[in-house]
């Protein structure tokens, strides 16, 4: 670590549970965030921020003028560029040493693995079920961290799962692949804070991870009314008929 990253990154090392060592590792570390909207958006800053070495980015969408409102990490100049690439030149900005990957396109089953293969930990920043089912069997085989994150009108969770830590519930314990319909940000509306501050517990739970410190959510799943600002936290278990992470219910 030279001497700018020493003074860049010093309130981190302050912290006796973090230290130079915990930043090294941060330094180190590859982070995949799949979705650059409004969770991706305080995730991957806070992400760059930390001094998380290398990041990938993925996401087939472009930036339009009713994300403003919400996905901070674009601006007015973006709008038709590619959400990777108005991310990246923002990310650049923050932290020039921040290694960016960036995959414009919607990978299929086979590409998410090959793209995961060298990730320490996969942070879910998408907007729909087809998307989550995948990155939590991709995280079940990679035997890879996924950081979970969604919100909608003045609601939002965020959980971990951990493959690493047996026993751990998976995505798919808590809910059912039946393809349903879904409710959007688009329809529904979203009060757009919320996704910072989802997004927020996200880059915590990431940077805990990939330091090794502190207890993450992994089993617990955090709620937040912010209507009524009040939080819920419910103990998941594994579904033991879980098709995806129980291998007893094969």
């Amino acid at each position: 670590m030279n001497d700018d990253q020493l003074l860049r990154y010093s309130r981190h090392i302050l912290l006796p549970q973090l230290d130079i060592k915990g930043q090294q590792k941060l330094l180190d570390a590859h982070v995949m965030i799949v979705g650059l909207g409004g969770l991706g958006s305080p995730v991957s800053t806070y992400l760059a921020a930390a001094g998380v070495g290398r990041l990938t980015l993925a996401d087939d969408d472009v930036v339009e003028l009713s994300n403003l409102q919400r996905q901070v990490v674009h601006s007015e100049a973006q709008i038709g560029n590619n959400k990777v690439n108005s991310a990246a030149e923002r990310l650049k900005a923050l932290n020039a040493d921040v290694e960016l990957s960036l995959i414009d396109r919607r990978l299929d089953k086979a590409g998410l693995f090959e793209a995961t293969r060298d990730v320490d930990v996969l942070v879910d920043c998408s907007d729909n079920f087809a998307t989550r089912f995948l990155l939590n069997e991709i995280s079940q085989q990679q035997q890879l961290p996924l950081v979970s994150g969604a919100a909608i009108r003045f609601e939002g969770q965020v959980t971990v799962y951990d493959p690493r830590q047996p026993g751990r519930p998976c995505y798919r314990c808590l809910y059912e692949d039946k393809g349903e319909l879904e409710e959007t940000c688009s329809e529904s509306g979203i009060l757009a804070p919320i996704l910072s501050v989802i997004g927020g517990i996200q880059a915590v739970e990431t940077l805990k991870l990939l330091a090794g410190i502190g207890d993450s959510l992994a089993g617990r799943l955090l709620i937040l009314d912010a209507f009524s600002m009040s939080w819920r936290e419910i103990k998941m278990k594994q579904d033991p008929t879980c098709p995806v992470c129980n291998k007893t219910a094969e």
